[in-house]
């Protein structure tokens, strides 16, 4: 296995951004009058673990089904890009396991290809390249320690390879729809011409289905959003009590979204040291922490054609509860 990582970021410098940027966007959404904190904090170390173990639930059928898409239809896959030269790159590739059978099925299949994953924690890329060097010998990978678009901006001005982008699990479902608009736009900038993007989307369903995959049985779903407290107590000296919040998730039909709350169960003020402030709760006031929006099919072909990509093909699991749908760049 060819495996090496480039640092495009000086990982100091990103550091004291990301925890000026951190103390800030807590400052903002605590200020609000729907108090609000962004979920990708909730994503820390800790909370990688935990969202580890939300995907092993039962109740958390999105990994299962995509895991079957993607078995499902590697022949599929394979074929359409074994007559290709390309980059195979993942944004956000966590443990790596569903991209594990691409990766398997298109070296059998000796197909041309570079795995490029690419994230901001050089721990995460480093891990992530010493698990796919002793499982995958004949792999060749280059890893990305940058953010996204500086990440497929430096690759696509390196070299003329087609580039195949993974944006797994539903991921896209995270953002509001105008976010999710503004990041296929630039997504679509730092791409060229032809390039390809694998975009995983969680489809419209049954609504008690939907809420059990955000409140399961053994209460890991409120431990990973409770962890944004946590966080905030470590992090910016924060005096968060865990045990007087509640976590409560409902489902929004009208814009097809899990919504997913802090609740306090009494009055109190939290002070926070690094802000230098104090923030008052009324008893049953909520705090937002995510939102997780669901697709039908209309959406998603609405989506790609205003932020100028073309559907290509749309690959369900055998239920139709989910899709990973091949999307192409087209910039004429």
């Amino acid at each position: 296995m060819t495996s090496q990582y480039q640092i495009l970021q000086s990982g100091d410098v990103e550091v004291a951004k990301s925890q000026q940027e951190f103390a800030k966007d807590i400052l903002f959404g605590l200020s609000q009058p729907q108090k609000c904190l962004p979920s990708r904090y909730i994503y820390d170390t800790q909370g990688s673990k935990l969202f580890q173990q939300i995907m092993e639930l039962p109740e958390y059928y999105l990994t299962q089904c995509e895991t079957e898409v993607l078995h499902r239809h590697k022949d599929t896959i394979t074929d359409f890009f074994e007559s290709n030269s390309f980059n195979l790159v993942e944004l956000g590739a966590g443990d790596g396991k569903k991209t594990k059978i691409l990766l398997s099925h298109f070296l059998e299949n000796n197909l041309d290809f570079q795995y490029v994953p690419i994230d901001i924690s050089e721990t995460a890329i480093h891990e992530l390249l010493d698990e796919l060097n002793q499982e995958f010998c004949e792999l060749e990978s280059r890893g990305l320690v940058a953010e996204y678009f500086e990440g497929l901006n430096w690759l696509s001005n390196l070299n003329h390879r087609c580039n195949v982008v993974l944006f797994l699990g539903s991921n896209i479902g995270n953002f509001k729809p105008f976010e999710a608009r503004d990041f296929l736009l630039c997504l679509w900038n730092a791409l060229n011409d032809g390039d390809y993007v694998l975009i995983g989307l969680d489809l419209k369903k049954e609504i008690e289905m939907l809420l059990g995959a955000y409140n399961d049985s053994q209460g890991i779903t409120a431990k990973y959003n409770l962890n944004i407290l946590d966080r905030i107590n470590y992090e910016l000296d924060g005096n968060f009590d865990l045990d007087n919040f509640e976590y409560y998730c409902t489902y929004d039909v009208s814009c097809g979204a899990i919504h997913s709350f802090l609740v306090s169960q009494r009055e109190q003020t939290v002070s926070i040291g690094a802000l230098n402030r104090m923030f008052h709760f009324e008893a049953w006031e909520a705090i937002h922490t995510e939102s997780s929006y669901k697709f039908l099919e209309k959406d998603f072909s609405t989506l790609a054609e205003e932020t100028g990509y073309e559907v290509i093909g749309n690959l369900y699991d055998s239920r139709r509860y989910f899709v990973d749908s091949l999307w192409q760049v087209n910039k004429m």
